[in-house]
């Protein structure tokens, strides 16, 4: 594991804590560090986070945040033993948003698709609807032979299926 990655691993933990137990703004309200990301040159540090919440409550997170910058800078120093401390710079996580909404979608979709199969499937007690120009009794050539129970085979979704008088 490269010292970026560990380094950035440190702070999230310590991050966390310091925001748990020593910032004691009300602005800041119930957050998750998702992750940190350092600079090659270790000179600064992109701190993740997310929130639930109206966009309302996180601008009022960011600017506590924002306020409590100094003295996480501060109190991070003491605890990492590291030369120079990484700048640092808060930023919301837009990554699980966007993660919730493709989940979203794709419930959406799978809804949708039941949805079509349910109304696609005929019920076992309809009749067949007649010909344009035939009787109720009349069927068609490719059901001939076919009682009422019969249905025909059920084909997966984006295949053609094959004629059986090939």
């Amino acid at each position: 594991m490269s010292r970026t990655i560990r380094l950035g691993e440190q702070i999230r933990e310590e991050v966390a804590d310091i925001l748990g137990r020593e910032v004691r703004d009300p602005g800041i309200g119930f957050l998750t560090l998702t992750r940190v990301r350092v600079t090659d040159d270790l000179s600064q540090a992109r701190i993740y986070y997310t929130m639930l919440g109206e966009p309302a409550d996180r601008k009022k997170t960011a600017r506590a945040l924002e306020r409590a910058l100094p003295f996480i800078r501060r109190a991070l120093a003491e605890r990492l033993h590291v030369r120079r401390m990484p700048e640092l710079a808060f930023q919301f996580d837009e990554s699980v948003a966007h993660q919730a909404r493709v989940e979203e979608l794709l419930e959406e979709i799978k809804r949708e698709d039941l949805e079509r199969a349910a109304a696609a499937t005929p019920d076992a007690g309809d009749s067949p609807p007649p010909d344009a120009g035939g009787t109720e009794g009349d069927r068609s050539p490719q059901g001939a032979g076919e009682t009422e129970g019969d249905c025909p085979p059920r084909v997966a979704r984006g295949t053609v299926p094959k004629d059986e008088h090939e």
